[in-house]
């Protein structure tokens, strides 16, 4: 007969052995802002609107997906909470916000303090890097619809941004630049066929042209552009945004864009990192496939006056153009490679 909640599958004591670690690691990205520590029912953070004259919020939300299974089979779980994190900023950071606060959900099968200790902290470490507060989160042990190493993991993200500074793509015209900022990898998106053609047992090989396994590359962390993004705003007048997430280059381009435009693309004008290729050629993926799938090197887009091309490239020299805003007929692709 069943009589704890232990022989039920879940185990609050182990929760309550991982709970000091996980509040050591929300206290590190503290401000004055944040009021109470973890362990509340609700997370208080005292929010100042002078910072942002006609202060917009802007909120957004995001998994790692199933990326997390990469890290499961390389038993490593300490860049995976880096990945939900920067991709949250990422996806706030396009319209002009600083990212004020950070939640966090991990759901899992069994509990284990010591891998929940060490996501966390990835999660905390990311977040004290960007600026932004860890308020709070929900760890929930779940036997019956995780199986017991299986865990999953979102975060949720709020920032800010004055009215008059939203970026918001409504002022992008015809003849802009589009300029690429490099991917880090594939960041979180398009694991499911990355993992199809290149399964667990080639992860140990070297990655053809690099000096890492591929399976080091899959697990490669999804960069935060927070920085680059503040940066070239400060340089030159940029119209537009993209991050290059699920639905790769076709799906996300276009979200940025008035209707009638669209993005001519110039293949060959950035290095496409070896893992891309490498993918392509063990699954015999099309080109248009790829380009809707991956972020294919450039995991952030930015739209600015042709005019101001060589002052974007002197602001972030890493960064290379693309392509550039083309007038497009109702029906036609609104992203197409030249």
């Amino acid at each position: 007969m069943t009589r704890t909640y232990r022989e039920a599958g879940v185990d609050i004591d182990e929760w309550n052995r991982a709970l000091p670690r996980i509040a050591a690691a929300a206290a590190a990205t503290g401000n004055p802002s944040v009021l109470g520590g973890v362990g509340g029912f609700g997370s208080l953070f005292r929010f100042d609107p002078a910072t942002h004259p006609d202060p917009v919020l802007v909120a957004s939300t995001d998994g790692v997906g199933t990326k997390l299974r990469v890290a499961q089979a390389l038993d490593r779980f300490d860049t995976i909470g880096v990945d939900l994190v920067n991709h949250c900023i990422n996806d706030i950071a396009v319209a002009g916000a600083d990212p004020l606060f950070f939640l966090d959900y991990l759901g899992v099968g069994k509990l284990d303090a010591e891998r929940t200790a060490v996501i966390v902290g990835g999660i905390a470490d990311a977040c004290a890097a960007a600026g932004v507060a860890l308020v709070g989160g929900e760890t929930a042990e779940l036997p019956g619809i995780y199986e017991s190493d299986d865990f999953d993991l979102a975060g949720f993200i709020v920032g800010v941004v004055a009215r008059a500074d939203l970026v918001d793509g409504s002022t992008v015209v015809e003849g802009d630049a589009v300029i690429g900022i490099p991917s880090s990898g594939l960041h979180t998106n398009g694991y499911s066929l990355a993992r199809r053609v290149l399964p667990p047992e080639s992860w140990g090989r070297a990655l053809p042209g690099g000096e890492r396994s591929i399976g080091e590359a899959l697990l490669e962390p999804h960069r935060s552009y927070l920085d680059e993004i503040r940066i070239l705003r400060r340089a030159v007048p940029v119209r537009a945004f993209a991050h290059v997430t699920g639905g790769g280059w076709t799906e996300n381009l276009p979200r940025t864009l008035p209707d009638g435009l669209g993005v001519e693309v110039h293949p060959g004008s950035w290095a496409v990192p070896p893992i891309f290729t490498l993918i392509q050629s063990a699954g015999d993926i099309g080109d248009e496939e790829m380009a809707r799938t991956f972020n294919l090197g450039i995991g952030m887009t930015c739209v600015v006056p042709s005019s101001q091309t060589d002052a974007a490239l002197a602001a972030l020299p890493e960064a290379s153009v693309v392509g550039r805003v083309v007038a497009v007929e109702p029906g036609e692709p609104r992203v197409r490679f030249t």
